[in-house]
């Protein structure tokens, strides 16, 4: 098993040296998904929500979160993205809306947590807005997809 990245020879937390590493294209997808009553969903869907394009409001507010990652999460360093996308998939079958971020950049390290903030913050920001119709909503399934680049290689979830 791997160690902790992010922890010293002391056993203290430790923010990752990445000025060796070599810069390449990396990617990272997560999703989310949060689950409501049917009457919510459609809500949403048929744009009658009072508070307006709610899917709009949380994309924003999705995109807004990678940008910010390094400031909500301490260990992580700042990047410079070059892309961020928020994407909403509706599931009338399961009352639910699936959320799937997709983060990339030219840089030294990662984005996966830049792609799991984003995911999050749209979820929880689609609850918000939400939470006045329906108070028992369920954000649920925060995972990573898919890594691309960098030296551990490229994987992506099986199932």
């Amino acid at each position: 098993m791997a160690e902790f990245s992010h922890i010293n020879q002391h056993g203290e937390a430790s923010m990752v040296d990445v000025s060796n590493k070599d810069t390449t294209v990396r990617v990272a997808r997560a999703e989310a998904f949060i689950s409501m009553l049917p009457q919510t969903l459609e809500l949403i869907v048929s744009g009658g929500h009072h508070k307006g394009d709610v899917f709009g409001v949380a994309r924003i507010a999705g995109i807004q979160a990678a940008k910010q990652t390094s400031q909500l999460i301490p260990l992580c360093h700042p990047l410079m993205l070059s892309k961020v996308a928020v994407d909403f998939q509706v599931d009338t079958e399961h009352n639910r809306v699936r959320i799937e971020s997709l983060c990339k950049l030219s840089g030294q390290t990662g984005v996966e947590m830049e792609a799991l903030t984003a995911a999050s913050v749209a979820a929880l920001t689609l609850f918000d807005m939400c939470k006045a119709v329906d108070r028992d909503m369920r954000i649920e399934g925060i995972r990573v997809l898919e890594k691309r680049g960098g030296k551990t290689g490229d994987w992506e979830v099986s199932a």
